[in-house]
């Protein structure tokens, strides 16, 4: 991605001076349009601006310049209304005239950047001029760079569609951070799956075409004296739904069924770009959920790495059947703490609808730093319960456990959890996240398409608990 944050001390006088920006609340703008010439007061009426949270106005010089930007509010802002700014602004440079007071200079320049993306690579016109921001004072212009960086690399690779985003690329982007950042790096790939003992994920992936063989990834970082840290994504590359066929409008997003991978990597850089003092492992199962004669069937029996046996009722919940094999190597680390991410059932969009995400973890004291990380980052969650009594939904009558649930439980959400808990680390604390991993309607800052969900929470939460000395 582009650079949208500046450092300040690489600008020269031949750079101009860069744009102000105004931020005001409410009950500050009538003050500032008093102080103005007259006809400033005439345009901020007509335009409508009343310094909503998110509003932004651009003023011009009598002569039809741009002088100043004005950026509402609002009666109570946080750092987000920041993500507006790029897409309401011209090409150029601005600065802030002040960093408003009780906010975090390097959460505004973070929301800026957040508000700059786009994915353009499939475009053939010439890119757009850029909108730069000098950061404010006292940003931290590293942790900035490296946040916003990661959260452009997860929305990048759920926007690439899957012919260009198959198991081979996912294996790429991870060998390539692990080489960034002096990580140990290990592929098992197609038939090599069953002798490593990842029968589940062989299974799912094995109707792929040789080119996109399934894969196991995993990443290893840190001293390993350090507490360790588990980051599991599930990386489906494209789900067809296998032999239970997905209709055609249920098909259309599946290239954005491999988002837990991307934010598993997401995350698992961020924590490689701090410098966490934590003993990192990243587990990504990559396949493709494809149709072919050597396809998984409804009523088939499969292996899992930990031992148990599940009968599939349906091909489309497949999702859950790699996290399975994932899972149960993250317990043979004994994490500390085991994060799982996935794009898994459209019943949490139901719940909660496509901004807030839903997480479930048995562990009350992690369920509040999870709270405290996602209000500080502002980056929505919602607990939901791994609830007791849906447990024999996903019993099945000739195996250990079925992956599709009794339809009499209804909560797909939360049966998909309690099967996930069958198969997680229980030596420390484990939380699995039901992402979307995409705007369906674009609104200011946060473009339709691609979106990096919960992982600058989960950042805030890591760094509070784990601490450390700051980047490597």
């Amino acid at each position: 991605m582009s650079e949208p944050i500046i450092d300040p001390s690489h600008r020269t006088a031949e750079d101009g001076a860069p744009t102000p920006i105004h931020c005001l609340h409410e009950a500050e703008l009538a003050a500032f349009v008093e102080a103005r010439p007259s006809f400033v007061k005439g345009f901020v009426t007509l335009e409508g601006f009343k310094a909503k949270a998110g509003q932004v106005l651009v003023l011009p010089t009598p002569q039809g310049a741009v002088d100043r930007v004005l950026l509402g509010l609002g009666e109570r802002p946080d750092a987000s209304v920041f993500r507006a700014l790029p897409g309401q602004l011209p090409a150029g440079d601005f600065r802030l005239a002040a960093t408003p007071d009780g906010l975090d200079p390097t959460q505004v320049a973070l929301a800026f950047a957040l508000g700059a993306y786009r994915f353009d690579r499939y475009r053939k016109r010439g890119a757009e001029e850029p909108r730069r921001l000098v950061a404010p004072e006292g940003a931290d212009l590293a942790e900035v760079r490296a946040l916003a960086h990661a959260c452009a690399l997860a929305r990048d690779m759920v926007n690439t569609p899957a012919n260009d985003m198959g198991p081979l690329q996912i294996e790429t982007i991870a060998r390539e951070i692990a080489e960034q950042y002096g990580a140990a790096f290990a592929v098992v790939v197609g038939d090599d799956l069953l002798a490593a003992n990842y029968p589940a994920v062989h299974a799912v992936g094995r109707a792929a075409v040789p080119a996109r063989a399934p894969r196991m990834i995993e990443i290893t970082w840190g001293d390993p004296s350090h507490p360790r840290l588990a980051i599991v994504g599930k990386g489906v590359v494209f789900d067809t739904g296998g032999l239970d066929i997905k209709p055609s409008a249920g098909m259309r997003l599946m290239k954005k069924d491999m988002g837990g991978a991307a934010h598993a990597l997401a995350l698992g850089r961020m924590v490689m770009a701090a410098g966490l003092p934590v003993a990192l492992t990243v587990l990504v199962p990559a396949v493709e959920n494809a149709i072919a004669g050597d396809a998984m069937r409804p009523g088939d029996v499969l292996d899992t790495r930990a031992g148990l046996t599940v009968e599939v009722g349906n091909t489309d919940a497949e999702g859950r059947l790699i996290l399975a094999d994932a899972l149960a190597r993250a317990a043979e680390l004994e994490p500390v703490l085991t994060i799982d991410m996935a794009t898994l059932t459209g019943a949490a969009r139901v719940a909660l609808g496509p901004q807030v995400i839903p997480f479930y973890t048995p562990d009350d004291d992690l369920a509040l730093e999870i709270e405290a990380g996602a209000r500080a980052a502002v980056d929505p969650v919602w607990r939901l319960p791994l609830w007791d009594g849906y447990r024999e939904a996903i019993e099945s009558d000739i195996a250990d456990l079925k992956n599709d649930p009794d339809a009499w439980a209804q909560a797909g959400s939360v049966t998909a959890a309690l099967f996930l808990q069958r198969f997680a680390p229980t030596t420390g604390s484990w939380v699995h996240f039901d992402i979307f991993a995409w705007n369906p309607k674009g609104r200011p800052g946060h473009s339709s398409g691609g979106e990096a969900q919960v992982i600058r929470g989960l950042y805030a939460m890591l760094k509070a608990r784990f601490g450390g000395e700051g980047r490597a």
